[in-house]
């Protein structure tokens, strides 16, 4: 508790930084800030109703947690997972560290971001406080042409946040896919440059959805961060966070779009 206590101070002042629950699935009207460790997820008894705990634990895997206890992992891995056990895991398919091939057998529910049958993933999934929804992309093939459906961005809607996860995104995103999107809260981008997307079109994503917080992932230490934060800062300032869990809610998001960088790569 100390700790927690401690966590909180050390952030609160950074803390001034706001969402409603997605309509039908069919016609989604989609998605309804910050305080923050790494070496400690977020207390579920910490959480108010109105509070999300977002934990980047390394590369694209990020632990969300629910008011009501729901733990998240995303794009888990076999090298890079949470220290517990979620409730759900979402992957994506374009590396190997960004799925699993044993996942842990306590976790519920396994989200895959392709469809191994052929086809888009579809994902429309309930736990509890959380809906879960996916909005399916394309990667590139190992032949350097195009595997169609092989990504999924996925989007958390709980306590009045929508937090999207881009995945292993290769491409700009279409009017279909933003309208699919809806409103985004929290966006977590991959930022690699290479592997995923060029800076410049990272950069058109983002104006793109325009959500108001953006945390950057997928990077491989320093220099690769500084790239795209260099970029990053003609569009939107930089802020940066001393703790990798950090606390999110409605009415704590910054008025306009704003980066925030947690620790770790």
């Amino acid at each position: 508790m100390r700790r927690l206590m401690q966590i909180a101070c050390a952030v609160a002042a950074w803390a001034s930084l706001s969402l409603p629950l997605s309509a039908a699935p069919t016609e989604p009207e989609n998605c309804p800030g910050l305080i923050a460790s790494r070496d400690a997820l977020v207390s579920r008894a910490a959480l108010r109703q109105d509070e999300v705990g977002l934990t980047f634990v390394g590369h694209a895997t990020f632990l969300i947690e629910t008011p009501q206890g729901v733990r998240i992992a995303t794009d888990y891995s076999d090298g890079t997972r949470p220290p517990v056990p979620p409730d759900v895991a979402t992957m994506n398919k374009a590396h190997s560290t960004h799925f699993s091939y044993r996942p842990d057998p306590g976790i519920k529910h396994v989200l895959k971001g392709w469809n191994p049958a052929g086809g888009p993933a579809y994902h429309d999934l309930t736990v509890q406080d959380v809906r879960i929804r996916n909005v399916s992309t394309n990667i590139r093939s190992s032949g350097g042409g195009t595997e169609y459906d092989g990504n999924s961005i996925f989007v958390f809607e709980t306590s009045q946040l929508c937090i999207a996860h881009l995945g292993h995104l290769h491409h700009t995103l279409a009017p279909e896919h933003l309208k699919k999107l809806g409103r985004i809260d929290v966006l977590l981008v991959p930022v690699d440059g290479g592997y995923t997307l060029e800076t410049f079109d990272m950069m058109e994503v983002l104006r793109s959805i325009n959500a108001s917080l953006m945390i950057p992932m997928h990077f491989f230490g320093p220099s690769t961060l500084n790239r795209f934060l260099s970029s990053a800062r003609e569009h939107f300032p930089v802020e940066f966070s001393n703790t990798a869990a950090i606390t999110l809610s409605r009415a704590a998001l910054p008025k306009s779009p704003k980066i925030l960088v947690l620790p770790g790569h």
